[in-house]
Formats: structure tokens, C-alpha cells, sequence
């Protein structure tokens, strides 16, 4: 089984030069209904600029109750220089495939 977490944290680590990861870098926060966040700084990095369709699988569950009856639920975007996914408690490995699949496409 591929493991998204592995791919990121060597992503991140490709971006470290001594200065990029003192201003940017790699967030991941919990959200209360619940999920998770990821915000990922493009800024100085090959994806900066680069264009990124929105992705919405499902809609957010409003609470846990909401969740366990609808199931798993991501999105994904990019605002100015920062990638943006939230998702469901189970589903981060969804959306660091999401940021893995673009950042690894060869439209550049």
C-alpha cells in the first residue's frame, strides 16, 4: 500500500533549502466536525503559479453524526500561493493523493 503521509514528508524535504521552510511549509490542523486540514505553501517551490482545478468529493458533514451516515468527504483548491484541502477524519491520505497527483502530472 502506497503511503501518501511518506511521499509528502519527502515532498517537504525536497523543498528545504535553508530558507523555504523558515517562511512556508506543510500545515495539517483538525477541524471540528471532524476532519482535517491541509495548507501547503507554493510560494518558491515548482508548483508556485501552476494551475489546479478544484475538487469536491461529496459534500463537508456539518458534524461526526452527519459523517458516519454519509461517509468520506474532501476538497481541494488553490488560493493565491497556498494549496487548500479539507476532508473528512479518515480521508487525509485522499487528499495528499489529490496534492500528489497534481504536483507529480507533467503539465507544468
Amino acid at each position: 500500500m502506497d503511503d501518501g503521509l511518506n511521499w509528502l514528508m519527502a515532498w517537504y524535504f525536497r523543498q528545504c533549502n535553508g530558507h523555504w521552510e523558515h517562511f512556508y511549509g506543510v500545515k495539517v490542523e483538525t477541524l471540528d466536525n471532524p476532519g482535517w486540514l491541509l495548507r501547503i505553501a507554493l510560494r518558491e517551490t515548482p508548483l508556485h503559479g501552476r494551475k489546479f482545478t478544484p475538487v469536491i468529493h461529496r459534500t463537508a458533514a456539518a458534524d461526526l453524526e452527519e459523517w458516519q451516515q454519509t461517509g468520506g468527504w474532501w476538497t481541494a483548491k488553490v488560493d493565491g500561493d497556498m494549496f487548500e484541502a479539507a476532508c473528512g477524519p479518515l480521508d487525509l491520505n485522499s487528499v495528499i493523493a489529490v496534492f500528489r497527483q497534481w504536483a507529480e502530472s507533467s503539465n507544468h
